[in-house]
């Protein structure tokens, strides 16, 4: 596949008080983003993901390091022609109306009377907008102000979209639509590149997901992949079980076992512990009715990436 974002070894210094000491916020950052992809880039407050974004599309300079941008250097400024970009809390000029604004973004990319009518008509309609189309952007919400940022982002039918918490401040009807607008851009073949911290809308959209913590990653890969790397338990169902069969999975598993209907359900911590009751059950009379791993969630390995950062 054809790389689009392709990070190595960037860092990033700012000088902070009154002494202007270096902090470093980003450290060796490596990473690479295919063709076609929705990457997740996820992270705690302060991880530096809008540090990232802002080097990527070249609002501030790296320290060290070096990306390319669909196979041109950051410096290349014209790039970023067939880049669109949503900010995180952007701020519109109040006293434009929606359909305005869009028509504003347009121009600022040169494109002609007859193109930016047809796609700010079709951008309002994929957010949501039309009602509130001619409507000034003082009297949008938090949540119509994000959409029509998403709007602006696309204006320019950009190759690659990055998106700086697209989901933030936005209620339910705000993020599924935000949600369908990524899935539809990856159907056209563009890829999407965004932060967030709101989890179970990245388990809805992405391909793959990077963990950023302390301005280091800390995990990248699909997320099939990466959620199969640690078993939390192993869930034994039985049937037929005898009461001195369930005192003896009760100790091998240090918690009660579960009884339902016709079966007997016991979660055992490895498989160690697993092999051991299924022999007990089979010498037992005891029939296995399914061996069922249960998997952490993305919220559960993300917190425990962000506890082992902070030891």
């Amino acid at each position: 596949m054809e790389p689009v974002i392709e990070i190595d070894e960037l860092c990033k210094d700012f000088r902070v008080g009154f002494w202007r000491r270096r902090t470093r916020v980003l450290q060796s950052l490596t990473l690479t983003v295919q063709r076609g992809e929705v990457f997740g880039y996820l992270g705690p407050n302060g991880a530096g993901k809008t540090t990232t974004l802002k080097l990527l599309t070249g609002l501030i300079l790296p320290t060290a390091g070096t990306a390319r941008l669909l196979g041109r250097d950051l410096t290349y400024v014209g790039a970023r022609e067939h880049i669109g970009f949503l900010p995180e809390q952007p701020y519109f000029y109040d006293y434009l109306t929606g359909r305005e604004f869009l028509d504003l973004c347009g121009r600022l990319f040169g494109l002609r009377a007859p193109a930016r009518r047809e796609r700010t008509t079709r951008l309002l309609h994929e957010v949501e907008l039309e009602a509130a189309a001619d409507r000034q952007l003082r009297k949008y919400s938090k949540g119509m102000l994000q959409r029509l940022g998403l709007a602006q982002a696309l204006i320019n039918d950009p190759s690659l979209v990055i998106l700086d918490e697209p989901m933030s401040g936005l209620d339910p009807l705000g993020r599924r639509t935000m949600r369908d607008a990524i899935l539809r851009l990856k159907a056209e073949g563009k890829t999407v590149f965004f932060s967030t911290h709101i989890l179970p809308d990245v388990e809805a959209v992405c391909d793959r997901v990077a963990i950023l913590v302390g301005g280091r990653i800390r995990d990248v890969g699909r997320l099939e992949d990466i959620l199969k790397t640690r078993t939390e338990a192993i869930d034994l169902a039985l049937q037929d079980v005898n009461p001195d069969l369930a005192a003896s999975l009760e100790a091998l598993a240090g918690s009660p076992v579960s009884r339902q209907t016709d079966r007997v359900l016991v979660r055992l911590l490895d498989e160690d512990a697993l092999d051991r009751a299924i022999r007990a059950s089979l010498a037992a009379g005891a029939r296995v009715v399914s061996v069922t791993p249960q998997h952490q969630t993305l919220e559960e390995h993300f917190l425990r990436e962000v506890r082992e950062a902070d030891r």
